[in-house]
């Protein structure tokens, strides 16, 4: 069993309090991998944190990627957050470990 880290490179962004989170498939195989493995509810219970409303999953077949946006993610965001990483930029490396059933490379 693989990880989301075996098949794409992951960037976030926010806006506002905003988790945005782009998941860049390395391959046309490797997209379809993920967009079949990756819903928002098992987002949304991978990262566990308290949302203002339900995580949105957008797919961008032309660029081979996934967007999700999770509202709320990051407790108020840049200014009014008190965590350390208001932007979510870390929080890109913990969508990476999300195990998926499928192979991974050193699998293959």
């Amino acid at each position: 069993m693989g990880t989301i880290d075996d098949h794409a490179d992951v960037r976030t962004g926010d806006k506002g309090d905003t988790l945005i989170l782009a998941v860049l498939a390395r391959s046309e195989e490797a997209y379809q991998v993920l967009e079949r493995a990756l819903s928002p509810e098992a987002i949304a219970t991978h990262y566990a944190l308290p949302l203002s409303g339900p995580v949105v999953k957008r797919s961008l077949p032309g660029l081979n990627a996934l967007v999700f946006t999770l509202p709320g993610a990051l407790g108020g965001g840049v200014t009014g957050s008190p965590v350390l990483d208001g932007h979510g930029k870390a929080l890109s490396y913990h969508l990476l470990s999300l195990p998926l059933s499928t192979p991974s490379r050193s699998d293959q």
